[in-house]
């Protein structure tokens, strides 16, 4: 008996491995340099690309796999948005990014008229040069968790009007190039294809959403997974047949998802494969750079690329400062976008298909605009961090200051040394009504739909998905949080989710639940700070460590669980609205900022001094105290040395826990990869 489909051969297999391993390869020595990873993938494709090693020569493969990149980057970051947010910065959008994209237009084709070079060579010259990044901006952006920030939004607004304007340029350009179309029959195709985008916004919107909810209740990954990744194509792949592009596409349809209340569980699921395919993506982008023409022609690339960045930079400001923003926001929005985009690789295609070449200089035109658009691309992380430091110059400077606009964008603030409840069953529940009548902040996060419904019901906010992967605590706020408290039934399940959080959040105190003794060490090696093995006695412990560790009077904890327990756990027995009973007095300021940070083998602050740290001067943490082999030793001395197994006891605001959690952070577990 043969096997005929064991005996089919890959031919592109070899040069998958060597774009794989080389990727990674350079990608970790720029990881070892302090380069961001975009850069070093960047790298990566030109040293594995036709014009360097040949070790990979099949560019329409890679741009296969480069194009499915963009659209699942396009896709999360839409299902982090929401149809809301987008209609609120629709101004932004239109009138930003509509003046942005004029102006590098209008620049463009007058320069090069002035050059001698006919008009609708300078206009197609103009298209290419006006379009960003969306791929990499958006990346960088959600690597600086600043998607929100005022410059964030800005920029996503503009990114949008291009992505928007590429329908129309699409369509322009066998106009330009003298190969038929009219000027009703554009506005035809593109009202059209508006039309399109609506019709699928509309018919998403209310079937999509449901349909996901009833995928979401089988709780089964297997059947979830498919159905997200069904709506980020799908949704592409309709708005594309409109001529949209099908990077626009998927952000439409992550918007789609993002009015499912299972919108963090399906990123959560499709963020593995984000990674792996927009890694691809940045490759593929240095694939294309020749690196013969790049030596031969240096001046001459690095002047344009110069002029490019001077251009965009400063139309881009320009406009930033006409939509009503100060120039600190102006300046990182302007060097954010100051490269040339992917989309307009696509655009340099269509045009050579009608004659059309950048600034009309044929086969050199074309590899300068890539070679051009590669190096622009790779300084792009470089450029913001130089606007960051502008801007932040600017806030100092009295010269620059002022306000920023007014929005209508009233974003709530995160929640900040809060408890994150994993599991709504009995003993959660019965945790949160405490944290509630106690007025305490926390979280709740539940898988199970039945068990997530009725926590709504109950008035608590709720994130859907499986704890267990990253993304899911960060939404929850993990690395600002002051307790972890997991009570739920599910053994291997809590394991895995104390071994993330502690590596997310090494400062967080974690209370876990568990059924078994013989689990216990296992739990406290993995990160656990306080494992309650018993039944009942479970809501007891964890509502008393959860108050104590907000510095709640103990004799006031005490007397409670007398009440507790000389009444055989009758208040943990009866109706939510008795606990009512457990409302306590005394939290301060003080109980809300401070932490016990276990100090574990392997961390970076085992073995140095608290001089040697200088957690007061670096990071405004001030230690109070330090646990050591059952003793307390208060106001311990600069050069007190931290050794492990050393519980500190730390007074400081949640962002200055977040920043040093690399001191406590060991090596990731593998759950935090999976």
């Amino acid at each position: 008996m043969s096997y005929p489909i064991l005996a089919v051969s890959l031919p592109f297999l070899g040069e998958i491995v060597a774009l794989l391993a080389g990727s990674v390869l350079i990608a970790y020595l720029c990881h070892r340099i302090r380069l961001v990873p975009i850069v070093g993938f960047l790298l990566a494709g030109v040293v594995v690309g036709p014009t360097a090693l040949g070790l990979v020569t099949d560019q329409a493969l890679i741009d296969g796999m480069a194009e499915v990149g963009v659209i699942l980057l396009l896709f999360t970051i839409g299902v982090e948005f929401s149809l809301e947010r987008l209609d609120r910065i629709r101004r932004l959008i239109f009138f930003g990014g509509g003046m942005q994209v004029g102006l590098t237009v209008l620049v463009v084709m007058l320069a090069l008229l002035a050059a001698g070079v006919a008009w609708p060579v300078g206009v197609f010259t103009g298209c290419l040069v006006a379009l960003s990044s969306t791929a990499i901006v958006l990346k960088l952006l959600d690597d600086r968790d600043e998607a929100d920030t005022p410059g964030g939004r800005m920029a996503l607004a503009i990114l949008i009007f291009q992505d928007l304007a590429i329908i129309l340029m699409a369509l322009l350009v066998p106009m330009l190039g003298g190969q038929g179309g009219t000027l009703p029959a554009l506005v035809r195709a593109f009202a059209e294809a508006v039309l399109l985008i609506a019709a699928v916004l509309v018919v998403a919107r209310k079937v999509l959403p449901p349909l996901l909810e009833r995928i979401a209740r089988t709780q089964r990954s297997e059947l979830f997974l498919p159905a997200v990744v069904t709506i980020c194509f799908g949704t592409a792949w309709l708005t594309s047949l409109a001529g949209v592009s099908l990077a626009l596409g998927a952000f439409l349809g992550g918007l789609v998802v993002s009015e499912s209340r299972y919108s963090a569980y399906a990123l959560s699921e499709i963020l593995p494969l984000r990674t792996l395919f927009s890694a691809v993506f940045f490759v593929s982008v240095g694939m294309l750079l020749d690196v013969g023409f790049l030596l031969d022609n240096l001046p001459l690339v690095l002047g344009v690329a110069g002029t490019v960045l001077l251009v965009k930079a400063g139309l881009t400001m320009l406009t930033v400062r006409a939509v009503g923003y100060p120039m600190r926001v102006a300046v990182v929005v302007g060097l954010g976008l100051a490269q040339i985009g992917e989309f307009s690789f696509v655009l340099a295609r269509a045009g050579e298909g009608v004659g059309l070449t950048p600034a009309g200089l044929g086969a050199d035109g074309a590899q300068t605009f890539i070679a051009v658009t590669v190096l622009l691309m790779a300084a792009t992380p470089f450029l913001l961090h130089v606007g960051h430091r502008l801007a932040g110059w600017m806030v100092r400077s009295e010269r620059f200051a002022g306000d920023l606009p007014a929005s209508n964008e009233a974003a709530a603030p995160p929640l900040e040394d809060h408890v994150i409840i994993v599991g709504y069953g009995p003993a959660g529940e019965r945790l949160a009504q405490v944290l509630k009548d106690t007025g305490l902040p926390f979280e709740v996060i539940e898988m199970d739909p039945v068990l997530a419904d009725r926590a709504e019901e109950d008035g608590f906010h709720v994130v859907r998905g499986d704890v267990g992967r990253p993304h899911i605590l960060e939404h929850a706020g993990i690395d600002r949080a002051k307790l972890l408290v997991v009570v739920i039934n599910d053994e291997a399940a809590t394991l895995r989710i104390v071994e993330v959080a502690h590596y997310l959040n090494p400062t967080v105190q974690i209370i876990a639940r568990t059924r078994f003794l013989d689990h216990i060490e296992r739990l406290h090696r993995a990160g656990a700070d306080i494992v309650v093995p018993e039944e009942l006695e479970t809501s007891v412990r964890i509502f008393t460590n959860v108050l104590a560790a907000y510095m709640i009077p103990p004799d006031e904890i005490n007397r409670k669980v007398a009440v507790l327990r000389s009444g055989d756990y009758q208040v943990f027995r009866s109706r939510l609205h008795e606990a009512h009973m457990m409302v306590l007095q005394g939290l301060d300021e003080e109980g809300l900022h401070t932490r016990a940070v276990a100090v574990r083998p392997g961390a970076p602050v085992a073995g140095k001094t608290l001089a040697e740290l200088g957690l007061r001067q670096r990071y405004n943490l001030t230690v109070l105290a330090v646990r050591r082999d059952g003793r307390t030793i208060a106001n311990p001395s600069g050069d007190f040395r931290i050794e492990p197994g050393d519980r500190l006891v730390l007074i400081g605001q949640a962002e200055q826990f977040t920043h040093c959690a690399d001191l406590f952070r060991g090596a990731p577990p593998p759950a935090v990869s999976a």
